[in-house]
């Protein structure tokens, strides 16, 4: 599993290097909403029909000399390229290198910049029900990170009943013991097969406001499925041009985070 397209996103100058794969098997993935892949563990979405080298990936960002290249999935730590492709962005493109969507299993890489984290749950049982791997491991991963300079924004998806307000609370008060980062709340999107709802309004503004108790910079986000699938529509972060792989000129991306 590796990288298999390039973005760029001319009006703000970012390319993102799109990885497959992934080292957590979240059920209630939106990954799965966006290629229409039936959410069940372990299934991830559809295998692309061909990886990029870092050859051509390497080619492909030297024809746009972007001042800010995001690696994201999936879990983009996964691939193997990420460490020579970080240091050829940092080293010789002089961009700026952001892990754009991570789920933090790996953020001791060097020449990286910056990241952008899911953190899944505080609790335990729920980390561990959700991903499948111990929380310790995500949370030190994050702490190392930040206490070693790194800038860091956090997410987590507000999942009524599952990862509910408690949660949202508990990893805002973690978050509070470090300077500079941003959390966005994200407003879960029903996934097929999975029992939780969609948070109403109300209760993404009390998330938000709970969260605002640890932590300055909290946004949130309350989106429908047709408005996952339309992203460019609303924000032209996301409206963004296949430079290397296979893909329609118009598709989902990442804005540039954090």
């Amino acid at each position: 599993m590796a990288f298999y397209k390039v973005t760029y996103n001319e009006r703000h100058d970012f390319a993102t290097v799109h990885n497959y794969g992934c080292t957590f098997r979240c059920p209630i993935c939106s990954y799965k909403l966006a290629s229409g892949a039936a959410a069940v563990p372990g299934l991830a979405y559809p295998r692309p029909e061909r990886f990029l080298s870092a050859d051509e990936i390497k080619d492909a960002l030297s024809s746009v000399s972007p001042k800010q290249v995001n690696f994201m999935g999936g879990e983009p730590t996964v691939a193997k390229e990420l460490p020579e492709l970080l240091d050829f962005v940092k080293n010789e493109l002089d961009a700026k290198t952001v892990l754009g969507h991570t789920n933090g299993s790996d953020l001791d890489l060097a020449d990286l910049d910056a990241a952008n984290v899911g953190l899944k749950a505080w609790d335990e049982d729920i980390h561990r029900f959700i991903t499948g791997v111990e929380k310790e491991i995500i949370y030190n991963n994050f702490e190392k990170a930040a206490n070693g300079g790194m800038e860091l924004s956090a997410n987590l998806i507000y999942i009524p009943e599952l990862v509910d307000v408690d949660q949202v609370e508990a990893v805002a008060e973690f978050l509070s013991s470090f300077s500079g980062v941003k959390f966005h709340i994200m407003g879960y999107i029903p996934v097929p097969g999975q029992p939780y709802r969609r948070p109403t309004a109300g209760e993404m503004e009390e998330a938000k406001q709970i969260a605002q108790k640890y932590v300055a910079d909290v946004r949130y986000s309350h989106l429908t499925p047709e408005q996952v699938r339309s992203l460019e529509h609303d924000d032209d972060r996301f409206d963004v041009r296949v430079i290397a792989g296979r893909g329609s000129a118009r598709i989902l991306s990442s804005p540039a985070c954090p």
